[in-house]
């Protein structure tokens, strides 16, 4: 490690370090020799500028170009700063969606998995999530970030977790060939194997995608047991449109509490929703300093957008174990004034662009 790089970089998300001295930290270390990544020290040449100088804070996260899809052919050791030594302990590789495309793919490392942890625990902590209930994670897993996310979530808590496997590829592949009715049967099917577990276990927690609520609230006995039993939902994967978080928060699910979360393997973790919003708030998310920056942009200027204005939502990942800056999503957002203390957009009402690249975004069950 070289001798000057600052300690800030091995903060933790309650160490309350300057973001934008923690981003200048960062880029000497993924631009350095001694201690980047083979990706990002062979790409840096022609980046047409120089990150250890001209990245001075949050703001300037926005020099870099959108390489996100180059991670889709990138070979994952390639990934790994070498500061971390021969000894670096990856956890896990994860691929996105590939909504979008071939997937791309990221890693995580052991110190990115405590931050991560850390700050989606506190937050749900914050929301009064009780403690030791047990969990039913709906949600992919295998290759995806979102299963990983949730099962360290409920370990935080001290939470037994069930867990229900889903597929979104196979999905998306079916709604994309015209075959609504195998992609309806396969919801069956997650909607079978869930209703044995909610019937016969304590479950305190639900964690699902929007299109299984709805799903479930065709389904009186569910409705019945998740209200009788459930003391939260965590939602996420797919958008919840403002009237379906209403009707579901008020009318179908009436005494549990609906949380989001909004994450993609991009940005390496999820956020959660805003403590203290009503069914009928925007349901915001703020960003993680002084790791997941957001900003809103006019998709055709490029320009931010005014605050209560939607457009695009482009994240940046910073941590010491991985750099993605500047990633165009597939969503659009309102723009929102984040809670004190933390750097970049907060964003509301967040829901997929209709096309990337000339192709229709199917969500599917995720």
């Amino acid at each position: 490690m070289p001798h000057d790089l600052p300690a800030v970089l091995d903060a933790g998300p309650s160490d309350g370090v300057d973001p934008d001295e923690f981003v200048r930290a960062a880029m000497r270390w993924h631009f350095d020799p001694e201690t980047g990544s083979p990706y990002w020290l062979s790409r840096a040449g022609r980046l047409g500028f120089d990150p250890r100088q001209d990245v001075r804070g949050v703001d300037d996260l926005a020099l870099f170009p959108d390489l996100t899809v180059e991670l889709r052919n990138v070979r994952v050791t390639d990934l790994v700063p070498r500061g971390y030594g021969p000894g670096a302990r990856v956890l896990n590789v994860f691929d996105s969606g590939g909504t979008t495309g071939a997937p791309k793919r990221v890693v995580q490392l052991e110190d990115w998995m405590r931050h991560s942890s850390e700050q989606v625990d506190r937050r749900l902590r914050a929301h009064g999530l009780p403690v030791g209930a047990h969990w039913l994670t709906v949600a992919p897993t295998g290759p995806h970030l979102v299963g990983d996310v949730l099962q360290r979530a409920a370990a935080g808590l001290g939470a037994p977790g069930l867990s229900i496997d889903m597929d979104p590829r196979w999905v998306r592949g079916l709604v994309a060939a015209g075959r609504a009715d195998e992609a309806e049967a396969y919801t069956d099917h997650l909607v079978e194997q869930c209703r044995r577990i909610l019937l016969t276990q304590d479950i305190g927690v639900l964690a699902a995608t929007t299109p299984l609520l709805e799903r479930f609230a065709r389904e009186d006995d569910l409705v019945e047991v998740i209200n009788s039993k459930v003391d939260a939902i965590v939602w996420g994967g797919t958008h919840m449109d403002p009237d379906t978080r209403d009707l579901l928060s008020t009318e179908v699910f009436p005494d549990v509490r609906l949380i989001g979360m909004y994450g993609n393997t991009m940005m390496l973790t999820a956020l959660i929703e805003r403590v203290g919003l009503s069914a009928s708030d925007p349901c915001v998310f703020d960003p993680v300093s002084p790791y997941v920056f957001l900003s809103v942009l006019d998709p055709v200027t490029g320009e931010k957008v005014e605050v209560g204005e939607r457009g695009q939502v482009v994240v940046s990942h910073v941590s010491k174990s991985m750099l993605v800056p500047n990633n165009a999503e597939r969503d659009l957002a309102l723009r929102v004034r984040p809670v004190e203390g933390h750097a970049g957009d907060a964003v509301a009402d967040v829901a997929p662009v209709p096309k990337v690249g000339g192709e229709a975004v199917i969500e599917g069950v995720y």
